[in-house]
């Protein structure tokens, strides 16, 4: 369900070799692009626009920036790598592979938007997020990211209180119950068809927390525009103001097929990521992920930090490389002198 957010100004694709590409444009590719660029790497980041916590009105948790639209955040972002040189360009990556490496064996990759241009790199740092999949209730979707909400952390304090649904998707649902228990005395959980053992069963009711194991049928708008309640199959309504759901994720992998990277299903089916190891790094040399499409349950916080350690490493092993090939010039001279 991405949300597309305004266009901006464009900066212009490079015609030389970039140091590294940045595929993504939330907080984990500004940061990783900010850490290159504060090291006089020329980056650029290709932003699609189409970031996961759009329908959000606020980011919460991330200390000083708590309250902040995420389009602002993204806005101060993007200014940011640009004043240190890097480019931000809105486009779609179409496709993203390996180029013949360099004259000196240094590692090459070309990415290609959808409009057909094109840029070099050394480096890659996949940064594109993941996408969220919602159960397939009838009027749940329309309400994303204001009346129907995924993370107590991210929207948690906002709905504190309110009268709250949980739609249960798998067993991380149990632990999500007990997570927005903390946040209201007024908590029903629907099974939606999934396993509860006497035991969780006896947990919730030592939690006052409800259990409805009739099917949903759909969610009922309320007349001021949110939420008013679910229908049951049974015709039953039960009033709800919120609901809860852990939304199976699946990292955005769009253009991505050429870089061969490796990926993997978490358990109970929550989701599907890019395999990462330290700093980022992956299977395939030259490219590192970073945020919320190796790590799924990153808040913005952890996302941007992930891609300033991502940038960091990949500015360390571009040290690195440029040392060898300034030697390997330096020794040619010798032997031929």
């Amino acid at each position: 369900m991405p949300v597309t957010t305004s266009a901006y100004a464009s900066d212009a694709l490079p015609g030389e070799t970039v140091d590294a590409v940045v595929i993504g444009g939330g907080a984990a590719g500004l940061n990783g692009a900010l850490m290159l660029a504060r090291s006089r790497r020329s980056v650029v980041v290709i932003d699609s626009g189409a970031p996961r916590n759009a329908p959000a009105e606020a980011m919460h948790g991330f200390i000083v920036l708590d309250g902040t639209p995420p389009s602002e955040i993204l806005k101060r972002g993007r200014e940011q790598v640009r004043q240190y040189g890097g480019r931000v360009v809105f486009g779609q990556v179409a496709s993203a592979e390996h180029a013949a490496p360099s004259t000196e064996g240094d590692l090459r990759f070309t990415v290609t938007l959808a409009d057909g241009r094109s840029v070099t790199a050394r480096r890659v740092l996949v940064a594109t997020g993941l996408r969220d999949v919602l159960p397939d209730v009838p009027g749940l979707a329309e309400h994303w990211g204001h009346s129907v909400v995924h993370c107590p952390y991210c929207h948690g304090w906002e709905v504190r209180d309110e009268p709250i649904g949980i739609l249960a998707t798998g067993p991380p649902s149990v632990h999500h119950a007990l997570l927005f228990r903390q946040l209201t005395d007024d908590l029903v959980y629907f099974t939606r068809g999934t396993e509860l053992d006497e035991d969780t069963r006896a947990r919730f009711a030592a939690r006052h927390i409800r259990i409805v194991d009739t099917s949903v049928q759909e969610v009922i708008n309320s007349e001021d525009g949110g939420i008013a309640g679910v229908r049951m199959a049974d015709g039953t309504f039960v009033a709800r103001r919120v609901l809860a759901v852990a939304t199976q994720m699946r990292a955005r992998t769009e253009g991505l097929d050429g870089l061969k990277l490796p990926m993997e299903d978490l358990p109970d089916n929550m989701g599907r990521r890019f395999a990462s190891g330290l700093a980022g790094t992956t299977e395939v040399p030259g490219v590192w992920v970073a945020g919320n499409a190796t790590d799924l349950t990153a808040q913005v916080g952890a996302s941007a930090a992930a891609g300033a350690l991502a940038g960091s490493h990949i500015n360390a092993l571009l040290a690195t490389a440029d040392t060898d090939a300034a030697l390997a010039a330096a020794e040619g001279e010798i032997t031929t002198a």
